[in-house]
Order: C-alpha cells, then structure tokens, then sequence
C-alpha cells in the first residue's frame, strides 16, 4: 500500500521536479568561500559543473578498486562507533542488573522511570541533535570550518532550551503515572530516578553534539576512550552509591549520571589536550549562535520525529503485551526480545551513522559519484548483516531465553519469536543504513514519513489485529512488527535508489552557505515534499 502511495506521488511531482531542478541550474553560486578555502579536493569544480547539461548524467561506474576503498573507508568509521555502542550498552545492563538485586519494586520502578526517560527525554534530544549531522558532514567536505563549529554551540545551546520543558515533565512524573493509573509506590520511585537523572539529561545535551561534530570529520578514537573509561568507573560508583551508601534507586540513577558526567569530561579533555578541535574551532559568539537557526531546527525537527516514531513503538508493543493473557509472562518475553534487538541494532546502527558522515562529506565536496558508491557499499554490508543477525537468532532460539530465565513460559515464548525477531532483521539493518543515507543527504523528513507509514500506518494495525483479532497472540506483535519493517525497508531503499545524486550535490552547497547565515537562493532545497525532490532525471 505504501509501496503504492508513494509511486503515485512522485509520478504526480515529476513536472515539478524537473522544474525545480531547471531553478537549480540556473541559480548562481550563493555564497563565497574564503580565498584559500577550495569547494571539494581533489580537483575542486564550481558547483555549476556538476550539472554538465539539463537532463545529463554525471555518474560513473565504480571499479572494484572503488568499492574496496569504499567498504574500509565504512569500516574505519562504523566499527569504533560499534565498539562505543557496545560500551555504553553495557553501562545500562550493569544499572539493571543493580536496580534487579535491589528487589522486585525497585526494578519495576527503575524501569518504569528508564522508560519515561527514554520516550520523553532520550529519544527526544537524540532525534533532534542528528539536525546537525547534514550540516556539519557537508561543511567538512565543502571545507567550510567554521559552520561546524557554529552548529556545534548551536546544537548545544539548543538541547539545553529543550531540556526545559523535559525536567518540568521529570519533576512531575509521580502524577503522571498515577493519573495513568501506575501504583502509587511504583510512581514515587520512579520519580527519586529520574530526579537524580535530570544532571544526566544536562550532560547528554552536550555530548550529543560533540559526537556528531567530531563523527562528521572521521574522529572516533576519543569517543570509544572516553566511553571505556566511563564504563570502568560505573562498576564502583554503582558499587559505593547502592550497596555502601544504601542510596537505593538514587543510587542507580545517581551512578549513571555521574558515569556519564565523566565520559563528558573525558571527551572535552582529550579533544582539548590533542588538539583535535583547532583545526575547525570558532569561539563561540552570541551574535551568531543565536542566529542562522532556521536551516538546523528544520533538520531537527523531522529527525527527532523520525527517531521517537522507531523508539516509541517498541514501547508501545511492550504496553500491548499487557493486555495479552499471561502478562506477566508476555511482557518479560518482550523484555528480553527488546534487549536482544537492541544489542544487534549496534552494528547497522553504527553503520547507518558512518554512511551518514561519508555521503555528507562527498555532497559537500561535490562529488555526487562518491555520494552514490557509499550509499549502495553500504546497503550491501547492511543486507549481509541482516542475513548474519537473522541465522543468529534462528539458530539461538532454544539456547538464548536461558541466559535471562529459566521460566518455562517465558521461555516458550521467546523460542517462538526469535525466529520471527531475525526476519525483522532482514529489514531493519537496510532501512537503518537507508535511513542514515537520507539524513546524511539533509532529508529526514522522508525517513519521518516512511517510519510513520511503515510502523504506524501498516505495522501497528497488523500487530492489533493479528494479537487480538486473529487470536496469534504474542507472535501476532512480532508479525506486526515484521510487516512493518518489510515496508520500511522497501519504501527506504526505494526513495534511495531513485535518489539524483546530482542534485543533491547542487543542495548541499545551498544548504551549507544557509546553514553558516548565507541566503538560499531558492526554495529547491526545501525539505517540505521530501519525496518529490528525489525524483530521477
């Protein structure tokens, strides 16, 4: 269906995009460049001449050669990125496992309250710090310094207003769950954690745009160092706070926070001490951090809603596990399925963030074809992971329940949907990768209407109907789920391959003298029908 819809529109738009980008060849060049300063190395080329003619192609075939080179150059961004991932997903299983020894209420309000921090904080400053990704991998490929260093203080400063309005919701957490009918007890410990957490959601706010501006210029090795160190001192700190101190679930939530104000410090510190951000440094100013906001909260806002639309739905299944029978049983199954998907959603996840910096820096350096060979290298690798991570959970059905639980029910359960959990895989590692090669080419509002209608459009129904209707139960949900990412993945590669990388070279060079306080020359870069300005030539 979605399939569908989405071929109508671009057959409608196709007038219109062949007139809008015939606007695009004739604008001129709308910003200049400091005299030193080169578009794209090598062989720098004005803007104009990646257009040779209107309705030419300036793509050319990779070699083998090109492939390979492509693939490491992947590799060398996505595997630290991994290896980071890793890292810090093993701080938040140490929290569970010392909020799980504190006893059954103190679990079951811990994660209640990582549940409400998650849909209403995490997910949220995540989302909206990936508005600065476009922005700052295509300013280091244009060589445009100083905008990386503008978005930086102004994604800060940014997070920091959002971060308002979510500790006003933390602070009156306890209503909330109560009007949503929670137990009273529950809801007043799940407020302790999250008070104790809101210095955490300030340190987010900082370290969310120090990845991202260090990740667009291929800087990873502070990142996985700081993050270790980070995870070493956890044990303790959870160790003095919880089981010395007896500060409880305080003393969870106070751990993390403070773990997680030491990967900050760090961060700073070793990216000060080595230099590392001299080459693109600007201090920072009030004029311009407070101005030429536009080009960043219009990327912000549809990738945060892309990335709360993918995270809130796993919370949703978890609510609708509840209302199966045997909820106790179900919604621990789902338990240890969310976990299990979240460990293998590291490695495309790394990856979709690697192929986001390398079509970021080639668009900004104008070069379309480096554009193109990175996107597809990347789906290769994304679909021969997906094929890896659905023979795993295949071949670990029976085993890999009984590394969390010995209950037979749960057990069952998670068996039954292991398989079905590693055909979801098949999908979700290519419209993951997809999804990073949109927001590395300054569209995630098409990734925000493709995981709106694949989740929530077809995922979601066929996930009630087949649970509740069809009497399938708990593998009903992960059907749904499937369904769902069969259509994501689909509609994903699709909007992809129908990409004109050209004209995306064209937008990215309006897009970076906007987003540095420069005039667009024209509204064909804008982002409001995202599907339309993908439409081939």
């Amino acid at each position: 269906m979605c399939n569908s819809i989405a071929v109508a529109t671009l057959s409608v738009a196709e007038k219109q995009a062949d007139s809008l980008l015939k606007t695009a060849i004739a604008v001129q060049p709308i910003c200049s460049l400091p005299k030193k300063t080169t578009l794209h190395s090598p062989n720098p080329s004005p803007p104009q001449a990646i257009y040779e003619k209107y309705g030419g192609h300036c793509y050319t075939p990779p070699s083998l050669a090109d492939f390979i080179t492509e693939a490491k150059a992947l590799f060398s961004l996505a595997f630290p990125i991994a290896l980071t991932a890793l890292i810090l997903y093993s701080r938040s299983i140490l929290s569970m496992l010392f909020l799980g020894h504190l006893g059954d209420l103190e679990l079951a309000a811990g994660s209640l309250a990582i549940a409400f921090a998650n849909i209403t904080g995490y997910s949220v400053l995540s989302g909206l710090s990936l508005g600065m990704d476009p922005l700052c991998s295509q300013a280091f490929g244009a060589k445009q310094p100083k905008l990386l260093s503008l978005t930086l203080h102004r994604s800060v400063i940014f997070l920091l207003f959002c971060c308002i309005p979510i500790s006003f919701l933390w602070i009156n957490v306890a209503q909330i769950l109560q009007f949503l009918r929670q137990d009273p007890q529950i809801a007043g410990l799940a407020r302790t954690y999250l008070l104790c957490s809101l210095p955490e959601l300030l340190t987010n706010s900082f370290i969310h745009p120090i990845r991202i501006y260090l990740r667009s210029q291929g800087i990873t090795r502070p990142l996985t160092l700081s993050s270790f160190s980070a995870a070493i001192l956890h044990l303790p700190l959870n160790f003095l706070l919880v089981n010395r101190l007896k500060f409880g679930v305080a003393g969870v939530a106070a751990a993390s926070a403070a773990s997680n104000f030491i990967f900050l410090l760090s961060l700073v510190s070793y990216v000060w001490a080595y230099g590392l951000h001299e080459p693109t440094w600007t201090k920072p100013n009030l004029t311009d951090c407070f101005s030429g906001w536009k080009p960043l909260i219009r990327l912000a806002g549809p990738s945060c809603v892309s990335v709360c639309l993918e995270w809130w739905w796993y919370e949703i299944m978890i609510v609708l596990c509840g209302l199966l029978s045997s909820p106790q049983a179900t919604v621990a199954s789902m338990g240890i399925l969310i976990q299990t998907t979240s460990l293998i959603y590291v490695f495309p996840s790394s990856l979709s963030f690697a192929v986001s910096t390398r079509v970021g820096n080639e668009l900004g350096a104008g070069r379309p074809n480096g554009a193109k060979l990175s996107a597809g290298v990347a789906v290769l690798i994304a679909s021969v992971m997906g094929l890896t991570a659905s023979t795993f959970a295949s071949g670990m059905r029976w085993r890999w329940g009984r590394m969390f639980t010995g209950d037979a029910e749960i057990l069952r359960l998670t068996s039954a949907a292991l398989p079905i959990l590693g055909l979801c895989e098949l999908g979700n590692c290519p419209q993951t990768v997809g999804c990073g090669v949109l927001r590395g080419s300054a569209r995630p509002a098409s990734a925000a209407n493709v995981n709106l209608g694949a989740f929530y459009l077809v995922g979601l129904p066929v996930a009630v109907g087949l649970s509740f209707w069809a009497g399938l139960g708990f593998c009903g949900l992960w059907i749904g789920l499937l369904s769902a990412q069969i259509c994501c993945a689909g509609l994903m590669l699709y909007v992809v391959g129908n990409t004109d990388w050209c004209f995306q070279a064209r937008r990215a060079q309006s897009l970076t003298c906007a987003g540095g306080g420069g005039v667009v020359a024209a509204d064909y870069e804008d982002d409001g029908q995202p599907l339309m300005t993908q439409q081939r030539v």
